[in-house]
C-alpha cells in the first residue's frame, strides 16, 4: 500500500474554483485507475487543498492544476505503512 499526499495552495480568489477542479476533475481522473483504493479531500483556512489517496502500488500523478488558480506548484509525498 502506498499513501500519496498531494497538497496545493490556492490564490485566495481562486480557492473555490480550484477546489471544484480538484473534486470534479483531478480526483475522478485517478479514481478510475485499477491500482487506486480510495481518496479523501481536505481544506485548510490558509487556502490549502490536500488529497490523501491510497494505492495498491504505483500511484498515478494528478494533472497539473490551472496555473491561474494556484499560489505555488503542488507538492507530493508518498508514504508506506509501518508495521508496529
Amino acid at each position: 500500500m502506498i499513501v500519496r499526499m498531494w497538497e496545493v495552495r490556492a490564490h485566495p480568489r481562486g480557492f473555490a474554483e480550484l477546489l471544484t477542479w480538484v473534486c470534479d476533475r483531478a480526483v475522478p481522473a485517478v479514481e478510475v485507475e485499477p491500482l487506486h483504493v480510495s481518496s479523501e479531500v481536505f481544506t485548510s483556512p490558509d487556502n490549502r487543498i490536500v488529497v490523501i489517496s491510497k494505492w495498491r502500488s504505483s500511484p498515478v500523478p494528478f494533472a497539473d492544476p490551472p496555473e491561474k488558480l494556484v499560489a505555488r506548484a503542488p507538492h507530493v509525498w508518498d508514504f508506506s505503512p509501518v508495521d508496529r
